[in-house]
């Protein structure tokens, strides 16, 4: 993992389309701002986990959908 200090009004680069800047600290909590193209997803990590959790789900689904498919053709 990359360590950066950054003060208020600073940015970094990600490559060359992602910047990432300190907007404002208060205490123990930084405000980020992040500017990025339209086609890359930004999301906080506690959704970004969530939307996985949700796509493992699905998916598990559907493999049960297709392998009660499968028996039922092995049946006739």
């Amino acid at each position: 993992m990359l360590v950066l200090t950054r003060k208020s009004n600073q940015s970094i680069m990600i490559g060359d389309d992602i910047e990432v800047s300190v907007l404002a600290i208060m205490g123990e909590k930084v405000r980020i701002g992040i500017q990025a193209p339209r086609d890359i997803p930004v999301f906080r990590k506690e959704v970004y986990l969530e939307i996985q959790q949700e796509r493992l789900g699905a998916d598990k689904g559907v493999r049960e959908e297709v392998d009660a498919a499968l028996r039922g053709l092995g049946d006739a």
